[in-house]
């Protein structure tokens, strides 16, 4: 395997793995939090116990969020040490202000662990809320490095020296909040549904019914109200990036002629050698009308960028379908759970929704990885957009892609431990707590 692709697939791999245990880690403690509150304000002890069996998630999310964090804050200096020397002054800023979240998460969730029966019981919960918010700071931070990446701020770029640096307008860059906006509701999403359709199988299973249709009524409900926020989000980030960066945008949309009332294409198979888009669904004008606001709108295409600047377009364009396409399908599903909720009330009993939600479990997640292939391939061949390409940042070391092996090995491996406890966590519910086959009246 050629050193440049082997450093680029190790830290591809590196964040794959690290964001979902990142998200997880990010919105799980909102879930804890709210089934606390509930057992502070009703005493009904199926919260409490909610809220145990989610503490104990938490705390395993944390500590995989915290090596697999660790292990690319090390990949970034190894791996891209002339990007981390130029970079590191500008944007250095909201890294050490993530590790100040960091180190508040750490001790709120120390509290929180071992804070039952010894602290006030509000004092308590308060310190479970703090774990969420400086979790969700924390990754509101990172992708504000992220974001400086696509958008560079705060810097002047003369003969090759990054002049004036300003950290605090890079922090604040023109994509930071787009970005941050898209990323905090994903997470939102990918762990409702998962977290929902945990609990929905288990009481397909007839498994401790009380406790798990209470766990999957939180998280159903945070999990559709974000799914239902998504698209507005992914509206504000797809008008940012066709002003910013008009060839990802050209990318996602396999939009290869510039032109006004651009259609929107749904699915397709893009011919980069033909310029076409075969067995696609175009909706005429849509596109123009989404970026412009003028369904005759102008809309760059890849013909107005030069060929070696223009970022790989299959794959730029088949994760953005496939990110839209489950987006769209967890907006159907939670309609569906709204509709319940409102009129059909015997639907939340049935099997069918339950089992929609099943196979819902892995969508967010997926959607989400689709996601960041969007936003990190989108922007090739460019590590810092219009500044720094890739390919001049990369410094790989001798041999590694024995080391792209091992840290391949050692994240699966993470992950099946991660599996294994949660497994072992969710089985032992129905030892632990009532089984009651009632659920709680709310």
């Amino acid at each position: 395997m050629d050193d440049f692709l082997a450093a680029r697939l190790q830290m591809a791999f590196s964040l794959g793995f690290h964001i979902v245990f990142a998200c997880i880690g990010m919105v799980m403690p909102f879930f804890m939090s709210l089934a606390h509150f509930y057992w502070l304000k009703t005493k009904k002890t199926v919260y409490r116990d909610v809220t145990k069996a989610w503490s104990a998630g938490v705390a395993i999310f944390f500590a995989t969020g915290a090596v697999s964090g660790t292990v690319l804050s090390f990949e970034l200096g190894l791996l891209w040490p002339k990007f981390m020397e130029h970079a590191g002054p500008i944007f250095g800023m909201p890294f050490s202000l993530e590790g100040t979240a960091f180190f508040i998460e750490a001790i709120a969730l120390g509290f929180y662990l071992y804070g039952w029966n010894k602290l006030n019981p509000w004092f308590h919960w308060a310190t479970g809320v703090v774990v969420g918010i400086s979790g969700l700071l924390s990754g509101i931070l990172v992708v504000a490095a992220n974001a400086w990446m696509n958008s560079p701020a705060g810097f002047d770029y003369i003969d090759g020296q990054y002049l004036n640096i300003d950290p605090i307008k890079a922090m604040f860059n023109d994509a930071w909040f787009s970005q941050a906006l898209h990323m905090t509701v994903a997470a939102f999403v990918s762990t409702g549904f998962a977290v929902a359709g945990v609990h929905a199988l288990m009481i397909l299973k007839g498994k401790n019914v009380a406790f798990h249709s209470t766990a999957f009524k939180i998280a159903a409900i945070f999990g559709t109200v974000a799914a239902c926020l998504q698209p507005l989000s992914g509206d504000i980030s797809a008008k940012d990036v066709a002003k910013r960066q008009p060839a990802k945008l050209a990318a996602m949309e396999a939009h290869f002629h510039t032109e006004r009332n651009a259609p929107l294409i749904i699915g397709g198979i893009p011919d980069t050698a033909r310029k076409t888009v075969d067995y696609a669904i175009r909706i005429p004008g849509l596109l123009s009308f989404m970026t412009t606001g003028d369904f005759n709108g102008e809309v760059k295409g890849l013909d107005s960028i030069p060929k070696e600047d223009q970022p790989p377009v299959a794959v730029t364009h088949y994760a953005f379908q496939i990110m839209v396409g489950l987006g769209m399908a967890m907006v159907g599903l939670a309609l569906l759970y709204f509709l319940a909720l409102w009129k059909k009330k015997n639907w939340l009993k049935s099997n069918w929704l339950l089992k929609l939600f099943v196979l819902a479990t892995p969508m967010g997640f997926i959607a989400l990885e689709a996601g960041w292939t969007v936003t990190e391939v989108g922007r090739q061949p460019w590590i810092i957009h219009g500044v720094m390409r890739t390919a001049d940042a990369v410094t790989p070391m001798p041999g590694i892609a024995y080391s792209f092996y091992l840290f391949t090995g050692v994240y699966i491996s993470l992950a099946v431990i991660v599996t294994l406890l949660l497994f072992r966590q969710i089985t032992m519910v129905g030892k632990i707590y009532d089984s009651s086959t009632k659920v709680p009246k709310s």
